[in-house]
C-alpha cells in the first residue's frame, strides 16, 4: 500500500498549482482503487463564518451528478405526498415519520425535504436531523412548496456547499469512472457557484487554497485564486 501511495506522490508536484485540466486528469490517474473513486473538491476561503455576513452556503446542480444515488425523504401533508411520490421520494409521510425518527433513531436517508407548513413538526427533530446535516433548509431548496422539482435536484446531482468552521468548503464532484472532461465541467460549476456567492463583506483573496482529489489519492493544488 505505501509503495503504491509513493508512486501516486511522485506523480504530483507539491509545490505547483496545476490548471484545472492538468489537475484532474492527475487525479483520475492516481484513482487506481478497485473501487470507482469519489472525487472531491477542497476549497479554503478567505472569509471569517463566524460573521454572519460573510458566510457561504447554497447550492448547484451539476451537469453530470455525482455518481451518488441520494434517497430523499420528503415529510409533507397528505394533499402533497401524492406529488412527492410520483417525483421519485424514497420515503413520503408526516407525522409518522417524525415518530420513526425520534423513536428508532431512524436516519435511512440522504436529504429531507419538507413543505414551509411542517417546519414546526421538523424543529421536533431538529436536534437529531441538525448535527447530520439533514435539517431542510431553505437556502438548500429543502424547504419549498415546489416539492417535484426538489425531488428532481436531489435525485439530479445538486450538491450542497456550506464552510465548516475552519471556513473550507468539501463537496463531491464525481466519480474517477466519469473521466476527467465531466469532472472539470463538474469542477466549473461548483466553483463557479463558490465565486458568485462571495460575500460582500469578504476582503482580500477570496479563494485561497483549492485542491482536487479522489479517495485513495494525493491532493492535486488547482491554480484559482481570486
Amino acid at each position: 500500500m505505501a509503495k503504491k501511495y509513493n508512486e501516486k506522490v511522485a506523480k504530483v508536484d507539491a509545490s505547483k498549482q496545476y490548471n484545472i485540466d492538468e489537475a484532474m486528469k492527475l487525479v483520475v490517474e492516481n484513482a487506481t482503487a478497485k473501487f470507482d473513486e469519489s472525487i472531491e473538491l477542497h476549497v479554503r476561503l478567505g472569509v471569517d463564518g463566524r460573521q454572519a455576513d460573510q458566510q457561504v452556503r447554497g447550492t448547484v446542480v451539476l451537469p453530470h451528478g455525482t455518481g451518488k444515488t441520494l434517497r430523499v425523504l420528503v415529510i409533507c401533508k397528505p394533499d402533497k405526498q401524492d406529488e412527492a411520490k410520483a417525483a421519485g421520494a424514497d420515503h413520503v409521510g408526516a407525522e409518522d415519520i417524525i415518530t420513526k425518527i425520534t423513536s428508532q433513531n431512524w436516519l435511512d436517508f440522504d436529504v429531507c425535504i419538507t413543505t414551509p407548513d411542517m417546519m414546526g413538526v421538523i424543529g421536533r427533530v431538529a436536534k437529531i436531523l441538525g448535527p447530520k446535516g439533514l435539517m431542510p433548509n431553505p437556502k438548500s431548496g429543502t424547504v419549498t412548496t415546489d416539492i417535484k422539482k426538489a425531488v428532481a435536484d436531489a435525485k439530479g446531482g445538486k450538491v450542497e456547499y456550506r464552510l465548516d468552521k475552519g471556513n473550507n468548503v468539501h463537496c463531491l464532484i464525481g466519480k474517477a469512472s466519469f473521466g476527467d472532461k465531466k469532472l472539470v465541467e463538474n469542477y466549473n460549476a461548483l466553483i463557479g457557484a463558490i465565486i458568485k456567492a462571495k460575500p460582500s463583506a469578504a476582503k482580500g483573496v477570496y479563494l485561497k487554497n483549492v485542491v482536487v482529489t479522489s479517495t485513495m489519492g494525493v491532493g492535486v493544488k488547482v491554480n484559482q485564486v481570486i
